[in-house]
């Protein structure tokens, strides 16, 4: 058995083996002491008959037991595990699509980083709470694709999602109604209604009829849409554009291009389908509260049953000797006392 076929549970439960040598080094040394108090007021003719071979043979024989015992008691605890075995787990919970604007207005700075980093972080900490949905990404600017399809692998998910930004796709812009459409049509499950999009951005459009996208999504699919509105409502902040000089900033007719968040598009988006928005702007937002208020509240269906592969516990293995030694000790020290008693009687006569 190679050691890539061993699992191991506790790891951290190793460090109780430190205490295991500790109590055996003080019962080790209180033998010893034990031994140099005799011999200081025992001539040596009676040294032989207090402190006989056989009973230091006895007592290193019990602290033998006790110790094996304690070495395999942490074992236990360590949860070693090995022989793989596959397993069918029913599945259950939700297809959450999250739909990500990486178009240049995202870059702005008027969120810590930007808008888009900040997008992403939230996705993260969504994804964080999640345990048996379906997640999937959409990213749109003036245009949309899917960019993962639907999955429970969240560690792929996530690697997928740090991949993208404004390069992603050619066509600069915002299109918020192409980026509904196409996620609606993302979903492995169309009859159900246990659908829900996630869809953040700074609601800047440009006439891609957002609301009627969420109409149809909701009447053909039953998908409830989350907004999440990231950016300054107020101000707002200029774009960024990145240049061989430095940082420079977007412009447009000889004047600086400012982005600020539109939030009454979001939030109509979020009426008409049944789902909530989100105002983030620029304050952080706890997407775990998000998550289990309004996402997760979203009726769940049983996906298909999915094989794992487990290791088998094999606790029993340790935990059965070590009682057994326990018990041997138990009987060895009752053996020992009878002895000790003999050997006092002896020593009176």
């Amino acid at each position: 058995m190679s050691p890539d076929e061993i699992q191991i549970g506790n790891l951290q439960n190793l460090h109780w083996l430190w205490m295991v040598l500790a109590i055996v080094l003080l019962a080790a040394c209180s033998l010893f002491w034990q031994r140099k108090a005799a011999m200081r007021f025992a001539t040596s003719d009676m040294l032989a008959r207090v402190l006989p071979v056989r009973s230091t043979y006895r007592s290193l024989v019990s602290l033998a037991l006790v110790f094996t015992a304690m070495i395999l008691l942490v074992f236990c605890l360590v949860d070693l595990r090995w022989g793989k075995v596959e397993r069918d787990v029913p599945q259950s919970g939700i297809e959450v699509m999250f739909v990500l604007d990486v178009s240049r207005s995202m870059m702005a700075q008027d969120v810590t980083p930007n808008r888009l980093e900040r997008a992403k972080q939230m996705i993260k900490d969504t994804v964080d709470e999640m345990a048996g949905d379906r997640v999937g990404l959409t990213i749109f600017a003036g245009e949309a694709r899917q960019q993962i399809p639907l999955t429970n692998h969240y560690a792929d998910f996530k690697q997928g999602l740090d991949a993208v930004g404004p390069s992603s796709l050619n066509r600069g812009g915002s299109r918020l109604g192409d980026a509904i459409t196409v996620a609606s049509r993302g979903f492995l499950e169309i009859t159900n209604d246990h659908k829900a999009i996630v869809l953040l951005t700074d609601g800047e459009d440009q006439e891609s009829r957002p609301l009627v996208a969420t109409a149809l999504a909701k009447e053909k699919n039953g998908v409830r849409i989350f907004t999440v509105g990231l950016g300054d409502l107020e101000t707002g902040a200029r774009v960024p554009v990145q240049s061989g000089r430095g940082s420079e900033f977007l412009t447009h007719s000889g004047k600086q291009v400012w982005t600020k968040l539109d939030g009454a598009t979001l939030e109509k988006i979020a009426t008409e389908s049944g789902g909530a928005y989100i105002p983030a702007g620029t304050k952080q937002v706890n997407m775990a509260d998000v998550y289990h208020r309004y996402i997760a509240a979203v009726d769940q269906t049983e996906f298909e049953t999915a094989k794992v592969d487990s290791y088998e516990a094999r606790f029993q293995w340790f935990l059965a000797p070590a009682l057994i030694l326990l018990l041997l000790e138990v009987l060895w020290g009752r053996k020992n006392e009878k002895l000790a008693v003999a050997s006092s009687r002896s020593l009176e006569s």
